[in-house]
Parts: structure tokens; C-alpha cells; sequence
């Protein structure tokens, strides 16, 4: 039995051929929750969800047994943006995407916050706090808006949990934002969760600066880049930086046994792999 039977283990799954067609992908690899494109990752426009479509794709849910879903927004968003066409488009894809989340049936949409290379650092934080006001402006669907800690390449933002921490805070409705924790950005960024003691005090340190109730959804990978290496590379569970101890640690740990955990590792046979080895480590 799992440890405490309320934790659930999945991937990011294709949505190939239909939205509907994403919880079939998950349970073929054995997951609980999964995490999907509603669009193509570059972006573009996107086909509106008609009810039909969303009807079958809660209607595949349920005949997958899959307790959660969470959707990814495309990676060309930029809320740090010096560009008045990349700012607004981003807004408009991110809140597009909490409507369909909310149509689908999802729990969250996480994003990037993007990078502000043509900004100073004080800058870019007030140009993603007033994207987060935009996007949230009006908004009254069910599907949750979260933040991803990024691998703090060059001027990308997020990668703190103090500028996560700035970024909610400084939001009209920064109580509605929670966080996406990637465990291979996080670990590129500083954060060392190799060990039960280093993933304490990171744990302490985020419940201090932001808040455990805000940390939503986890993104679980190793890490191909030592810790602090600030670039964004993930490998397979216990063939990373990482090791599969810094995994059995997150797994267990007492705190988290109500958080989702989503695999991003390479798409190859290695991710059954990576699904079994976290349930493995859920059981006492």
C-alpha cells in the first residue's frame, strides 16, 4: 500500500491525434495524473475546445481512473519581455490556457516566467507581476495558474525562490497563484536535494518564502547538469547529478504525501522505468 495512499505518480503524455486521446497515453505508462500540451509547445493559435471535445476528454478520465491533470503552456512565453508584442501575447496564450484547463477539467496550467535580458532584474520582476495581474484580470475558472521555478539560465526569471516569492506577493491575486517545483531546475539553480537533510532545508527554506500550501504539482527529474550548473537538462531517475536517493527522499518525505508528481524525463522506454521506480519508493 502506498505510504500514505494519497500521492499520485504520472508523466507528461502526448495529446496526439486529439486532447482526449492524453489520458489513454497515461495510463498506457501507468500514471495517476499526467501533465499535457493543449497546443503545441511553440504556440500559435490554437482550435477552441468545443464541448464535445471537452465531454470526451473528462470522459476518457474517468475511464483512465486518472485523479488529476495538469496542463504546460507553451515555451515561448515571455512575461519579462521588454517587447510589448511577446508581454501581451504571452498573457493572452497563459490565460487562453487557464480557460481551456478549466473546460477540460484540469487542476493548473504551469508556465515559465521567461527571461529579462533586456531589462534589469528589478524590472523584470515588475514586468511579471504585472503579466500575472493581466492574466488573472476577470478570471473566474476553476483551473489554478502556477509558476515554475526555472534552471536560472542567463537572465531567466524564477529561479529564486525569493523571485518566485516577490512575484506572487506582488500580485492582486497572488493568493490564487501556487508554484510548480522542478526538481532538476531547482537542483541547477543551488538548490542541493541529494540527501533527506538537503531536501529539509530546501523544503524550510521555500515553506519560509513562500509557503508549502502554494507548492501544488512537482516536476521530477534528475538532473544531466551539477548542482548549480544553471541550465535546464534532464535525465532519467537515478542516472542524473541527482541519484535515485534525493527521489526516495522526496517520495517519503511526510510533508509532500499530498502533492502530484509528474516525470519530464527523455521520451523513450525509460520512463516506465522512472514511473516504477517513484511507486516503488511510495510503498512502505
Amino acid at each position: 500500500m502506498p505510504l500514505y495512499c494519497v500521492m499520485n505518480i504520472g508523466a507528461h503524455v502526448s495529446a496526439s491525434g486529439g486532447l482526449w486521446e492524453a489520458p489513454a497515453n497515461a495510463a498506457a505508462l501507468g500514471c495517476e495524473t499526467f501533465q499535457f500540451f493543449s497546443r503545441p509547445p511553440q504556440g500559435g493559435i490554437a482550435k477552441p475546445i468545443a464541448e464535445a471535445t471537452a465531454d470526451r476528454f473528462r470522459k476518457a478520465l474517468k475511464s483512465a481512473k486518472i485523479a488529476s491533470c495538469y496542463i504546460h503552456a507553451p515555451y515561448v512565453l515571455n512575461l519579462a519581455s521588454s517587447s510589448d508584442r511577446i508581454f501581451h501575447t504571452s498573457i493572452s496564450l497563459i490565460r487562453q490556457e487557464l480557460e481551456r484547463g478549466s473546460l477540460l477539467g484540469c487542476q493548473a496550467v504551469m508556465f515559465h516566467p521567461g527571461s529579462a535580458k533586456d531589462l534589469e532584474k528589478k524590472e523584470g520582476i515588475k514586468q511579471v507581476m504585472k503579466g500575472l495581474n493581466e492574466i488573472l484580470n476577470g478570471y473566474d475558472g476553476s483551473c489554478q495558474l502556477l509558476i515554475e521555478i526555472s534552471a536560472g539560465a542567463g537572465a531567466v526569471m524564477g529561479d529564486s525562490f525569493e523571485e518566485v516569492a516577490a512575484f506572487i506577493n506582488g500580485a492582486e491575486r497572488g493568493k490564487e497563484i501556487g508554484v510548480c517545483f522542478d526538481t532538476q531546475h531547482a537542483f541547477a539553480s543551488g538548490y542541493d536535494l541529494r540527501t533527506k537533510e538537503g531536501l529539509e532545508a530546501v523544503l524550510k527554506a521555500f515553506d519560509k518564502l513562500i509557503g508549502l500550501k502554494k507548492l501544488i504539482v512537482f516536476h521530477v527529474n534528475d538532473s544531466k547538469i551539477k548542482l548549480g550548473g544553471r541550465r535546464d537538462r534532464h535525465e532519467h531517475l537515478g542516472k542524473g547529478e541527482m541519484g535515485k536517493s534525493a527521489f526516495q527522499a522526496l517520495i517519503q518525505h511526510p510533508k509532500l504525501q499530498k502533492k502530484d508528481m509528474i516525470i519530464e524525463t527523455p521520451f523513450d522506454s525509460g520512463r516506465e522505468e522512472d514511473i516504477a521506480l517513484l511507486k516503488s519508493f511510495r510503498k512502505v
